[in-house]
């Protein structure tokens, strides 16, 4: 073993879930990167198209390569969104394009006109026989339904669009829900349904961790602005709740364990048994790891400076910062990855 590698420390109790997300691991189930392809359709949602590929590239910044992404028309020339926005795509969507993709999503719009060409249909139908996976946001799905490639599956469509879907696709169920994820075929009928669509199905593919990861940053809260909100998703006692409440409002300027004990109404002795009974840890323990986790937070999330940072964490100097950063990490602090916009 590299004797210059650090061993890295294992988070406790509810912590461990909160760290793991954002960690990099490569996922030993990955079979290489997956590849998109967005068909961009005159008057599309940019929006809902935004949402879904957002949801992607943030993916790539928790762990590097799991996606590509491509734009595509189906003309040679730029295309006009619904917001009159003007987007050159990267290529014209062709046989040969279907050849490198793994999905291909649709990109509709309130006002993209449900009429599609021979060649257009024919392409979708060749996406279908190579084994791609097909997506229809907003009225994206009305053109895989005049291809036949709804039959026999569940979908989502904009309400304004849904009695045309149904005229043409007799054999789908056309549901009212934000967005629908049925075998290989996933449709979403507003930016808020694309957005969790695209989770849904990475969370399929690469787990639920990540999954979370990614909502931490693209929450319609700001992650940078919130801190993390460690009781949350964690079975413990009223008691112990209050005790990791009050950890978490100071952060700053650490309490001691008998200001806690305190302030909770509880011995040090029994904060220190609900700690080992309901979280396996010890309070002192989950308190430096809480603020160890919301001191990555900030680096990551924020444009504060390392000293900055650890001051807000409660950490005395920065030698001591560093080490118990290694020690969870398994690099230093000024290593640790920006992941501001």
């Amino acid at each position: 073993m590299d004797p210059t590698l650090i061993e890295r420390r294992q988070f406790s109790g509810g912590m461990k879930g909160k760290n793991l997300r954002y960690l990099n691991e490569q996922d030993t189930a990955s079979s290489g990167v997956t590849r998109t392809g967005f068909l961009l359709l005159e008057h599309f949602s940019l929006p809902a198209f935004t949402q879904a590929l957002d949801t992607v590239v943030t993916t790539n910044l928790l762990r590097p390569g799991l996606f590509s992404s491509r734009t595509f028309g189906l003309g040679d020339g730029e295309v006009i969104s619904d917001l009159g926005l003007v987007i050159r795509p990267d290529a014209r969507l062709n046989p040969a394009a279907l050849q490198a993709l793994d999905l291909l999503v649709v990109c509709g719009g309130y006002r993209t006109e449900l009429r599609a060409s021979d060649e257009f249909i024919g392409l979708l139908k060749a996406a279908a026989e190579r084994g791609v996976s097909l997506a229809g946001l907003w009225n994206g799905s009305w053109f895989l339904g005049r291809a036949g490639l709804l039959d026999g599956y569940r979908c989502a469509i904009h309400p304004e669009h849904r009695p045309a879907l149904t005229e043409i696709a007799k054999s789908t169920h056309v549901s009212s829900e934000p967005y629908v994820i049925d075998r290989d075929r996933l449709t979403a009928s507003s930016p808020s349904g694309a957005f969790h669509m695209a989770l849904d199905w990475i969370k399929g593919l690469h787990g639920k961790a990540l999954v979370e990861g990614i909502e931490d940053i693209l929450a319609f809260e700001e992650s940078r602005y919130r801190r993390i909100k460690p009781d949350e998703n964690i079975c413990v006692s009223a008691p112990l709740r209050e005790v990791i409440k009050l950890m978490d409002a100071n952060l700053e300027e650490p309490l001691e364990l008998e200001q806690l004990a305190v302030y909770a109404g509880r011995s040090r002795r029994q904060l220190e048994r609900l700690f080992k009974e309901q979280l396996g840890t010890t309070p002192q323990r989950y308190y430096l790891e809480l603020r160890i986790t919301e001191a990555r937070r900030l680096l990551q999330h924020t444009e504060l400076s390392q000293v900055e940072v650890l001051v807000a964490c409660g950490f005395v100097s920065p030698s001591h910062f560093s080490k118990c950063y290694s020690s969870y990490f398994g690099y230093r602090p000024s290593k640790e990855k920006r992941l501001v916009k």
